[in-house]
């Protein structure tokens, strides 16, 4: 039986084998038993051991381990958003950084629907403003948003991202970050997005969030 600590060295070694996680940028996460089992600050992400791990309770209290990510308050946010998730992953994947950089697509996603995959695997993916990395307001902001979501980006920061598993948190991350380069493809080009029915149904077959006619931005 795959234990979680093995469920976070095998997603880290996944995210960096996808070039996604450059340097000792990025941490993951996985809830188990009420506890939440995290990369530890500073650590590369493909080259985890059973050291690098820390776990803490839900409340963000340390009970063992590595010291963990400035990052928790990101991770504690998702998964209080997402109850039926275990698995967060954040990343400072190139393209998410690029498209975090740009106005937002709409109010409910910084990153338009572009592509099935997309829709299916992340669902609509808000922008969340510009707080110092570590700041335990970047988690506030996160619970504060009323609609649903799995992923979002960190303007000018990253991406960060929730799932049922660590090896569909990690799918998601990395459709996220091709999302995002997509968008930057496409941007300033008269693109075609999906038919809204589409999206509609695409979202609601494959369970993630995608609100009726957001507000457009650009």
């Amino acid at each position: 039986m795959t234990s979680t600590i093995d469920e976070i060295v095998r997603a880290g070694a996944r995210v960096a084998a996808a070039g996604v996680s450059p340097g000792s940028s990025g941490n993951i996460s996985v809830l188990s038993d009420g506890m939440v089992h995290m990369s530890g600050t500073g650590t590369d992400l493909g080259r985890l051991t059973a050291d690098d791990i820390a776990v803490v309770t839900v409340d963000g209290e340390f009970v063992r381990g590595a010291t963990p990510s400035k990052e928790l308050a990101l991770h504690l946010a998702l998964y209080a958003k997402n109850p039926h998730h275990r698995a967060v992953v954040h990343l400072h994947s190139p393209y998410a950084v690029a498209a975090s950089c740009l106005e937002p697509w709409s109010t409910t996603s910084a990153v338009p629907p572009l592509t099935p995959y997309f829709v299916m695997r992340v669902g609509q993916c808000p922008l969340i403003p510009f707080r110092a990395p570590g700041d335990p307001e970047l988690g506030e902001l996160l619970r504060a948003l009323p609609h649903p979501f799995h992923g979002a980006l960190l303007a000018n920061h990253g991406q960060v991202v929730s799932a049922a598993t660590p090896d569909a948190a990690v799918e998601a991350a990395i459709e996220l970050e091709e999302a995002c380069r997509i968008t930057l493809l496409t941007d300033g080009r008269p693109r075609r997005l999906l038919p809204a029915e589409d999206v509609a149904a695409l979202a609601e077959r494959w369970g993630t969030p995608w609100t009726d006619a957001p507000a457009v931005v650009r």
